[in-house]
């Protein structure tokens, strides 16, 4: 990949991190401080567990994007529950989100190693990031529901957001 193409696969690609964001952000915002130790299952994630895993692994892809390195260990769980997650996402992930978009065309296109798994150039982690964020806000739409607690329309209505025709269609 040259770095022409990796620098204009990066701004479609940011251009939708920046959109799955905000959905991203309202979904985090309705997580009940009360429910964080709901789980679904024996397999699954507290509430807060899942929660965290996706604000951290935003901040985490962002930052291994950003400097080419995987090596470096998710933050951990800030005291002060539901209301401290949601402060550090709308802190720490459009700064990290602003030092992806400052990226070249050659770190862009350049080839990383991802635990041995992948090597692939560095924009294609920006696909992988929104894919596993995507993933991950789905199932906690999920818990949200499963506790009665308010579900934002996320790409459509939800049952307490619902889809209204705009009014000059």
């Amino acid at each position: 990949m040259s770095p022409a193409e990796a620098q204009s696969l990066a701004a479609m690609l940011l251009a939708g991190i920046e959109r799955e964001y905000e959905t991203t952000k309202r979904v985090i915002a309705a997580v009940p401080e009360n429910q964080l130790d709901f789980k679904l299952g024996d397999k699954g994630r507290t509430m807060g567990e899942l929660a965290w895993h996706l604000i951290a692994s935003e901040a985490w892809f962002a930052d291994g994007i950003a400097s080419g390195d995987f090596s470096h260990a998710e933050q951990t769980i800030p005291a002060g529950g539901a209301a401290a997650m949601t402060a550090f996402y709308a802190n720490e992930v459009p700064a990290r989100i602003a030092k992806m978009k400052q990226l070249s065309g050659e770190q862009l296109a350049q080839i990383v190693n991802f635990f041995g798994v992948m090597q692939v150039p560095d924009v294609m982690l920006m696909g992988f990031m929104s894919n596993h964020s995507i993933h991950h806000r789905g199932q906690l739409s999920t818990y949200l529901r499963a506790v009665n607690a308010h579900v934002p329309s996320i790409y459509g209505g939800s049952a307490d957001e619902p889809f209204e025709m705009p009014a000059n269609a």
